[in-house]
């Protein structure tokens, strides 16, 4: 029960976390911040450029990289505003609406980007188990097709989610423990029972990236099957090498993923400062390394971009 001296109401702001116990340094720490957010914008920038000017990247492998470069852009600019503005002007505020809004834009690109892995775990799957099926499955409309489901799928129950937040009261402290607003951190802040919206936030996370990374490793388990099949050793080497950018891809953006959940679960205790430099490098590191990998492991990827900057220099 709520003794009657606590105020219960809607908050008007939230208050963002730079770093705790270096708020005197943020101007110094955001200077690789603002070097890692170019790295992301930029590169993520350029493959999709070069996919879409190149017409020897119009093939499926190179949509779904598009698709990767397209949710990370979208991951970048969902929390470039709060985050800068934090480390440069110390705005810490933020209205409600403004959060519900950043939170719809943060986790539906994050759903959108684990659909996106999946779907290309599929491609591998195809590529290497089915190759001689590979363009007439993967056509151009199917790929359409695709994407507009990713989209769908990332952002339907999103909005049932953030309903269910807005019904919430709050009467603790407005301080949020992340440089952008994140549900769960939210839902903390509720005087009022969240159990609804948490068991329907964590149904979300389970039917999302819960499935994909199941059906992702159960793709892998049966890629590695067919490789191993194969009786030529440098056929085998050349198709386990098309799966190490995307391994590595899924690596960079379920570890920080399940850290960060593990943190808000079960981290109550741990220092402030934990909590955020996990919740930076969930949103940070995945659009930052998928570009570098991509254009050092793929080599069409790489003479594209090498094309694109020589001739900038020209």
């Amino acid at each position: 029960m709520l003794s009657f001296n606590q105020s219960v109401f809607h908050p008007a702001v939230f208050f963002l976390t730079g770093i705790p116990g270096l708020e005197t340094s943020h101007a110094w720490i955001s200077i690789p911040i603002c070097c890692l957010y170019a790295i992301a914008l930029s590169g993520n920038g350029m493959i999709l450029f070069v996919i879409i000017t190149e017409s020897s990247l119009h093939e499926p492998m190179y949509y779904f990289l598009s698709m990767l470069s397209f949710t990370d852009l979208g991951l970048c600019l969902s929390t470039l505003v709060t985050m800068l503005g934090i480390f440069w002007f110390n705005a810490r505020e933020i209205s409600f609406d403004a959060c519900i809004g950043q939170m719809f834009f943060i986790h539906g690109f994050t759903f959108m980007e684990s659909s996106v892995l999946l779907a290309m775990a599929f491609d591998r799957f195809i590529a290497i188990c089915n190759p001689l099926r590979y363009a007439t499955i993967l056509t151009n409309s199917r790929i359409i097709k695709v994407g507009l489901a990713i989209v769908m799928r990332g952002t339907t129950a999103l909005v049932p989610l953030l309903l269910l937040l807005k019904r919430l009261s709050f009467c603790r402290s407005h301080v949020l423990h992340h440089s952008y607003c994140f549900h769960p951190d939210v839902m903390k802040l509720s005087c009022t029972d969240t159990r609804i919206n948490s068991a329907f936030g964590l149904a979300i996370v389970i039917s999302t990236a819960g499935i994909d990374s199941v059906l992702i490793l159960f793709s892998y388990v049966l890629i590695i099957r067919s490789v191993l099949s194969i009786v030529s050793p440098e056929e085998r080497k050349k198709a386990f090498s098309t799966c190490i950018s995307h391994i590595s891809a899924v690596a960079i953006f379920y570890i920080p993923m399940i850290s960060l959940s593990l943190v808000h679960r079960l981290g109550q205790h741990a220092p402030p400062y934990v909590h955020t430099l996990i919740a930076n490098v969930y949103l940070l590191i995945p659009p930052v390394m998928n570009p570098i990998i991509y254009s050092v492991k793929t080599k069409q990827i790489r003479k594209a971009m090498l094309k694109l900057l020589l001739s900038k220099q020209i």
